[in-house]
């Protein structure tokens, strides 16, 4: 975290989200590209390559920022199937690809209800914005079955996943 922004950290309570060597939760949602968006469940998804599902709070928000930086210099995409997630509209979504310049190497599905979220046992409730919830940073590396072989999820705000460890599982499988 020394590249980000000085700010408090606040600690989250702990998440009860599922475990490698747990199914994945299967989901439909808009899947959001660089040129359109469609309804695609995540079990479309997998193939020979590892999903590597990312949930990252909104798009404006700065930590999201950061997230996709990184993982865009580390060229995860060619290795592995990478889909993010969040309660930003598929509008938002869109305008997000446009300028990150992830084109369709790296697309987003839109949650705004925050289901999927909740399945993954990953939300939690946006302080100060009552009724709201967002995912929590978590990230989720998934196996040609659906099975999950990495599971992380942040226990403070802001937090960034370890991605040397990521990137070891995405090469293991």
């Amino acid at each position: 975290m020394a590249d980000m922004v000085d700010f408090p950290v606040t600690e989250l309570e702990p998440a009860d989200h599922v475990e490698a060597g747990e199914p994945a939760p299967d989901f439909t949602r808009p899947l959001v590209g660089d040129e359109y968006w469609e309804d695609v469940a995540l079990s479309d998804l997998y193939g020979d390559e590892p999903v590597v599902l990312l949930f990252h709070p909104m798009d404006g928000d700065f930590p999201a920022l950061y997230y996709w930086k990184e993982i865009q210099k580390r060229e995860w995409s060619e290795h592995a199937t990478v889909v993010g997630c969040s309660i930003s509209s598929p509008y938002e979504h869109a305008r997000f690809v446009e300028e990150r310049g992830m084109g369709d190497d790296y697309r987003l599905f839109s949650d705004p209800q925050n289901g999927v979220a909740e399945a993954y046992g990953v939300a939690i409730d946006v302080a100060g914005m009552a009724g709201l919830s967002e995912p929590r940073p978590s990230v989720f590396v998934i196996d040609g079955d659906g099975t999950v072989e990495y599971a992380w999820a942040a226990t403070k705000w802001p937090e960034l996943p370890d991605y040397d460890d990521v990137e070891a599982v995405i090469a293991g499988l």
